[in-house]
């Protein structure tokens, strides 16, 4: 008896990812988590409901991806800076993370206020690239000798990151490199022991 081969489904077209969750960091800034919808960002990105519940099973998971687009395609973890020096490195990633959008990122932060608190898996996704990136930045400066080797790493390298979320979510502010460079030379350095301030 021959039997027929089982029927493939359709696979998963990755081009449309990019489209998708840019739909979906609009309708966050427009409508906010609340009020966003699975149909509307279908119809924003023009792909079909049942693909992107393949993908997303739910809106949480569609909204951790999209933020995770916004915040993590700025940060290259194999180019993370190297200058020499952990000032340097971080008014660097100062320098980058200028350079994102910052009133997309104000209108989705304030859109994905409510949930913050709700979803710890959310509050990752806004902060992890740069608590990452940091970590490296303050890992390789204590193997240079430049900090304290009995360095708390990890609170160090969420302290900029956890601020500046606080600032954007809860007090509805933008974040100019002038107030992260501020909290650089005023709060994380001097608590990482290097204290010789420098306007940025």
């Amino acid at each position: 008896m021959v039997t027929e081969p089982a029927r493939l489904g359709r696979k998963r077209d990755a081009s449309r990812d990019a489209a998708i969750l840019d739909a979906a960091l609009a309708e966050l800034a427009e409508s906010g988590y609340a009020g966003m919808t699975t149909d509307a960002v279908a119809a924003r990105a023009g792909v079909g409901k049942a693909a992107m519940y393949r993908r997303w099973p739910s809106k949480a998971e569609l909204a951790l991806d999209a933020v995770a687009r916004l915040d993590g395609a700025s940060i290259d973890p194999e180019a993370i800076p190297d200058t020499g020096s952990l000032r340097g490195d971080l008014r660097a990633m100062l320098t980058r993370q200028g350079d994102v959008d910052d009133e997309r990122r104000l209108r989705v932060m304030v859109g994905l206020a409510s949930m913050l608190a709700d979803d710890e898996r959310l509050a990752a996704a806004i902060t992890g690239p740069w608590v990452d990136a940091n970590r490296t930045i303050i890992q390789r400066a204590i193997a240079r000798g430049e900090i304290a080797a009995t360095t708390d790493v990890e609170t160090m390298a969420a302290i900029i990151p956890t601020l500046v979320t606080f600032r954007v979510s809860i007090q509805r502010l933008p974040i100019p490199p002038s107030y992260v460079g501020m909290l650089l030379e005023t709060v994380l350095l001097p608590a990482l022991g290097v204290d010789d301030r420098q306007q940025l």
